[in-house]
């Protein structure tokens, strides 16, 4: 049921030049005024907009469900015709403003205002109050001084009305086009909400946009629902706001600190005491609507269990450097076993049109919808990027092109790390209410022969194999892949993805199992409110990929960048079973992930260097043999993790969550060399953390 709104409206007399003047100027005239004396027109005047707007305005039922209380600032204008028009409006929501201009429209055409006889326009502002007693009651014991402000008054007010907008702050990230962080816990909170059957959701391409995500679920509703009562300013900055959060009507932007401070034990490593200590800050805001900014600076130190140490090592760049950081970057040495490896990560987002989003930055991107991507993941080190989001009809379609590095010593030219370059196309598109399908194509070359940036990728819709033709086969390394989604219902969907390097179709017809035959697949199922439990998520998954996948035999072009993977953590020439289980209850939260695998790695032991295919960085050229090419072959490993997750969310606007968990892990390879070696961890960790992005812990 609507409800009407009670409206004050604050009057100041007009500032007129001299009291004759007053004599000379008429006020606009309602039909019901035309027989008032004149010095009663403008008490007549103010009388009937009050009754107008009391009559007409309809709180909008978001207003009414989070029992808002403020004022909303008008500037409207009565013009030379008698017609009203809405200058500017001043409101919390929306949807406010919307109801303002619809009321507003809704006045009849009058008598327009005279000064000396002639038609003069007059402009006007008003003060609502929501909500109030009914002001046309009120306003029979008000004095004529007590009139709508003129424009004039509401210029030498306008520094305090946007001192008073800045207190009344509203969260305008959900509407932005800013991207919601990604985090597989978090996601899962709206997962179900995009995937209801029927919606012309595009879940694929991540992160997501908070505006395109707010046509499936309110943010508004969860934040109040999660909102903790304090009186406190210290209360509400730790448990329900921004630490700085300031808006007008053109722009807003808040401030916050990010922490990951961590300490843990691995129980069977030497040095046993794990630790992580990030400090920074994140500033994210927007300038009109359509253009948003975010920034976020990390500096660190930290120890891991041995098996992530020693990974981190095993990726080590050209030079002094000891490490990379998995998913962060290079890494200083930090004491004597730690790392120390700062941050940043910043992008622009625009949208020039409803159904375009631009993106310029640094930072990540992630197609699919598993928990990993055979396509683009989210594994390696930040890197610049620009992003093109086109969205109409049953389509979306993304075009990402990237900036990579090669950090080997092999390509390391005068000292500096070779530059690469990645672009790629992703078209999705929702067959029906239940089936979606998704084409994808992408491209690696680097920098020889001074090539740089090819413009001729950046064409938006071109296939890159006929680029490809056209520049030299040797030029660069294409990939093609596609993906797909099936929503049985409301609570079960099932999705995949295929990956196509390369292959020969003689030699699948063969059945010798060539090495050309590079490609791979997920295959995965989620099943939302498991057993009739709210929020709590299951999901399995599935991924195989063969040998020499993502690899090439010019050095620099295989799928990779900081020596990661662009696509799966463990690169190719592996099989993986993953089950997952996600919970959350208010600001509770829990999750479990247990992940069983084969990999088939290099010996590197001085009398094999073959490689084996799983290593996306090594030459396919190396190879031991051309037939009989099996996942798995090599050196076989066997591979468990566990992880338990679970914590409490202290700020939803930040982020910030305490947290505790457990990381099991068995790494059995059939022969141990000085890379490859038998392993067992139990790692305990508990912390406080600024959730902003994936960590993975399980190659």
């Amino acid at each position: 049921m609507k409800r009407f709104v009670v409206l004050a409206l604050l009057l100041v007399q007009y500032h007129l030049f001299s009291q004759n003047n007053a004599f000379h100027e008429k006020p606009p005239v309602f039909p019901a005024c035309e027989n008032v004396a004149i010095d009663a027109l403008q008490h007549c005047f103010d009388t009937h907009v009050y009754q107008h707007i009391f009559d007409t305005f309809l709180v909008p039922e978001n207003v009414l469900k989070e029992h808002y209380k403020g004022d909303v600032v008008v500037i409207f204008e009565v013009d030379t015709t008698g017609q009203f028009k809405v200058i500017y409006v001043e409101a919390m929501y929306e949807s406010l403003k919307t109801e303002v201009k619809r009321v507003f429209s809704a006045f009849p055409k009058i008598t327009p205002a005279t000064y000396n006889g002639r038609n003069t326009y007059k402009q006007y502002t008003v003060s609502i109050k929501i909500p109030l007693v009914n002001q046309t009651e009120i306003e029979q014991n008000v004095t004529k001084e007590t009139a709508i402000h003129t424009i004039e008054q509401q210029a030498k007010t306008e520094f305090d009305i946007i001192n008073k907008s800045i207190e009344a702050f509203a969260d305008k990230a959900f509407s932005s086009q800013l991207n919601i962080p990604f985090t597989h816990s978090d996601y899962a909170r709206f997962d179900r909400n995009m995937n209801l059957v029927g919606t012309n959701s595009h879940t694929a391409s991540k992160p997501f946009v908070y505006n395109d995500v707010a046509n499936y679920y309110d943010f508004k509703a969860e934040k109040n629902k999660l909102k903790k009562e304090t009186t406190t300013w210290a209360g509400r900055k730790l448990w329900n706001e921004h630490l700085v959060q300031l808006q007008s009507t053109d722009y807003w932007f808040t401030i916050d600190p990010v922490f990951d401070l961590e300490v843990g034990t691995d129980a069977n490593a030497d040095f046993n005491s794990t630790y992580n200590n990030t400090r920074g800050f994140l500033v994210q805001g927007g300038l009109g609507k359509n253009f948003n900014f975010y920034a976020s600076v990390f500096e660190s130190q930290g120890r891991f269990a041995e098996y992530v140490n020693n990974y981190a090592e095993s990726l080590k760049a050209f030079g002094p450097d000891p490490a990379i950081v998995p998913g962060r970057g290079i890494a200083k040495r930090f004491k004597k076993d730690g790392y120390d490896y700062p941050v940043s990560e910043a992008y622009l987002s625009y949208a020039p049109a409803k159904f375009i989003n631009i993106q310029f930055g640094h930072g990540k991107n992630f197609i699919g919808d598993g928990y990993r991507s055979l396509l683009l993941s989210d594994v390696a080190s930040p890197h610049p990027f620009l992003k093109l989001n086109t969205t109409f009809w049953k389509l979306k379609y993304t075009n990402t092109w990237m900036w990579l590095k090669d950090v080997r010593d092999d390509v390391v030219q005068d000292k500096a790390f070779l530059s690469k370059y990645m672009a790629n196309h992703y078209l999705s598109w929702n067959v029906s209410k239940k089936l979606n399908i998704g084409l994808f194509e992408s491209v690696v070359w680097d920098n020889s022969n001074n090539r740089g940036f090819d413009v001729n990728y950046l064409n938006p819709i071109i296939f890159y194999r006929a680029i490809e033709f056209e520049t030299g086969q040797g030029a660069g390394n294409a990939l093609l892949g596609a993906s797909a989604k099936y929503k049985f219902n409301d609570q079960v969907n099932m999705y995949g993805q295929f990956i196509l390097d390369e292959f020969s179709l003689g030699d699948i017809k063969g059945g010798d199992k060539s090495w050309k035959n590079k490609y791979g697949y997920q295959l995965g199922v989620k099943y939302y409110n498991a057993f009739k439990v709210d929020n709590l998520l299951l999901q399995f998954e599935y991924n195989r990929i063969r040998p020499y996948t993502y690899s090439h035999n010019t050095i620099a072009l295989n799928y990779g960048h900081n020596n990661q993977s662009m696509a799966h953590l463990w690169g190719a020439n592996f099989s993986e079973a993953i089950l997952i289980g996600r919970y959350h209850f208010n600001r509770w939260f829990a999750d479990a992930k247990l992940i069983f695998g084969v990999r088939g790695l290099d010996f590197n032991n001085g009398t094999d260097n073959f490689s084996y295919g799983g290593d996306v960085y090594r030459n396919y050229n190396d190879r031991p043999f051309d037939t009989g090419v099996t996942i798995g072959q090599g050196n076989k490993t066997k591979i468990f993790n566990g992880n338990l997750q679970a914590g409490y969310l202290v700020n939803p606007a930040s982020n910030l969550k305490i947290f505790t968990d457990i990381t099991v892990r068995n790494f059995n390879p059939e022969a141990e060399t000085i890379n490859t070696f038998k392993s067992s961890t139990v790692w305990f960790n508990f912390g406080i953390r600024t959730d902003l992005f994936n960590w993975y812990f399980d190659n």
